[in-house]
């Protein structure tokens, strides 16, 4: 059967679908406010129409060619000058292009941003919002421009991040830099390829003439907090997404339904679940089509399918070693994806409370994800009830579904740990006894499950994944041999109880464990060079080198990405932890 012939950009716009701004209700205020670039209270509607701050004198940086296969998209069409300009912040040069043959239904618009509200860790927060009421959180930076309905069926909306901006952009300049718009690229692309559900990275853009001055560390400062501010080059990262419908989203229309704060609050509230819905639960709004499915049979049905995507989403994180390091409820996706690549991290030297953020704090931690997730679906809960009315056996079902949450992800998690040691069935005392000689050797989390998956017998071969100068491994190297050794024997003896062949063990737990990660100083050095130097050279080899995580590549690339972090790298500012993700 052959494949469709890739779209040329123009065709591509002509795949235009904009299901938001057809289904959900625009601020009723924001002509008086055109054009809505400052500032201000937005107290209904689901979003507000912005246009984009288009990014002077722009020059490219990089494309998914992976994303642009997917999206049936030429390979000609980023280097069209349609195409830059568009996702450098002046969709209006396409339209005429995109709108000759489409209903009007179904025009390109110019920009829309969408408000939400914040909880942390389960805990509602106001003070945020410069008006301590949360009519003023949102899309800060982050103006969507380009939602289609592909012919395969898949739908995606399209976001400039750094695009200018918005009523929700408190103070801020709505701008992003090269730097953290390199890191979000090069991480969405690679959690992609490593099999984890993420929003994705279309393409990247960067300013020959306006510069952003944000806090940022000297080269070898060591101190928590920047120690300067630095003039980065402001670019734009166009990420994509079958939605950025958030909890916090859902939660905003919750919390006004709650407090009957206008007369369509909760009329609202129905109108973006319902939408939530079609965009992220198309299965269920399939089989929930029929006339008696009620609207709780479908708050319901979404709930438990969320439970278990967020589930799978927090085993996936630690099953790649990846920590989000702000998992608010506005960075968390209703489709139980990746968001917002922020001060997010990849753990190197183990350690179960890895965050790469200052400000985390340990309940965001790297094994503390889980929990954090059911924060998350907690609040959730709390938004929809309003939706539920009086019906009290529907409140009890969903307050149900919540507290089996925690057990749901200890399942998932079991389950991924017994993958990753390439058993069938997970074997708690085997696992315990694992977890605590990773974190006091301690082991680079990736080189050793890698090395693992080649079934060694001894423990030697496991050695060039550990630091030995930063935890037990050092100070009584002989007593952690003589451990190790008996935690591989205990290993062994499990794996042939399961009888199943070596070679296909081996084979299915390198399925797993990737390879290639985005290591910090790798992505430091990419942007590094970018900045500087004007050099994209290493942001596209690395973006290649991550495309294929699981592959064993050539030794040129395994003795350049297939590395332990050096001892420099550790506490160095901007490498170790950051404040904030710029």
């Amino acid at each position: 059967m052959n494949s469709p012939a890739p779209l040329s950009f123009t065709a591509f716009l002509q795949c235009a679908d904009y299901s938001l701004l057809r289904c959900l209700s625009a601020d009723p205020e924001q002509a008086r406010h055109a054009p809505n670039k400052t500032l201000r209270q937005v107290k209904s509607g689901h979003y507000v129409e912005v246009l984009p701050t288009p990014l002077p004198t722009p020059r490219y940086v990089i494309h998914s060619r992976s994303f642009f296969r997917e999206l049936n998209l030429s390979e000609s069409a980023a280097s069209e000058d349609a195409f830059m300009q568009f996702f450098t912040g002046d969709p209006t040069v396409a339209v005429g292009a995109a709108n000759a043959d489409v209903e009007p239904s179904r025009v390109l618009a110019g920009g829309w941003a969408s408000g939400y509200a914040l909880s942390i860790y389960g805990q509602e927060m106001y003070h945020n919002c410069p008006f301590k009421n949360g009519n003023g959180y949102g899309d800060g930076r982050a103006i969507s421009v380009l939602e289609v309905l592909l012919p395969d069926g898949q739908r995606w909306e399209f976001q400039l991040k750094g695009g200018g901006t918005t009523p929700y952009c408190r103070g801020g300049d709505g701008r992003a830099v090269l730097r953290s718009s390199i890191r979000e690229f090069l991480a969405s692309e690679a959690m992609a390829a490593l099999g984890v559900p993420t929003s994705r990275a279309l393409c990247l853009f960067v300013s020959r003439s306006e510069t952003i001055s944000r806090p940022w560390y000297s080269p070898g400062a060591k101190t928590e907090e920047p120690d300067r501010m630095v003039d980065e080059p402001a670019a734009i990262t166009t990420r994509a997404a079958p939605s950025f419908l958030r909890v916090g989203q859902l939660e905003l229309f919750g919390r006004r339904a709650r407090k009957n704060e206008h007369p369509r609050a909760l009329a609202e509230l129905e109108a973006i679940f319902l939408h939530t819905l079609a965009r992220e639960y198309p299965d269920i709004a399939t089989q929930l089509c029929h006339p008696e499915a009620t609207l709780t049979d479908k708050v319901i049905a979404v709930a438990r399918e969320f439970g278990a995507r967020l589930s799978r989403l927090a085993a996936h994180w630690i099953r790649v070693g990846y920590c989000q390091g702000n998992f608010n409820s506005d960075n968390c996706s209703l489709g139980g994806r990746t968001l917002d690549y922020g001060p997010f991290g990849f753990i190197e030297a183990y350690d179960p409370m890895f965050q790469m953020w200052i400000g985390g704090g340990e309940h965001f931690s790297f094994m503390n994800q889980p929990m954090a997730a059911v924060k998350n679906f907690k609040m959730f809960c709390s938004a929809v009830v309003p939706l539920l009315g009086q019906d009290a056996n529907a409140v009890q079902e969903l307050g149900v579904i919540l507290e089996a949450l925690p057990e749901t992800m200890n399942r998932e998690m079991n389950r991924m740990w017994a993958e990753k040691m390439g058993l069938t069935e997970f074997r708690m005392e085997l696992f315990a006894e694992l977890h605590a000689l990773m974190a006091e050797t301690p082991v680079d989390y990736t080189i050793f499950w890698r090395e693992l998956s080649n079934l060694p017998k001894q423990e030697a071969a496991l050695r060039p994944g550990f630091y030995e100068t930063r935890g037990g491994y050092g100070q009584d190297s002989v007593a952690m041999e003589a451990r190790w050794a008996v935690w591989l024997q205990k290993w062994h003896a499990a794996l042939r109880q399961e009888g199943r062949d070596p070679a296909g063990v081996s084979a299915a737990m390198k399925r797993v464990n990737p390879k290639y990660i985005p290591r910090e100083w790798m992505m430091v050095e990419a942007y590094r060079n970018a900045t500087d130097a004007g050099d994209y050279s290493l942001v596209q080899r690395l973006h290649d080198v991550l495309d294929d995580p699981y592959g064993e590549q050539s030794e040129a690339v395994a003795a350049l990405y297939y590395k332990k972090k050096e001892e420099k790298f550790f506490d160095l500012g901007g490498t170790s932890h950051c404040s904030c993700s710029s």
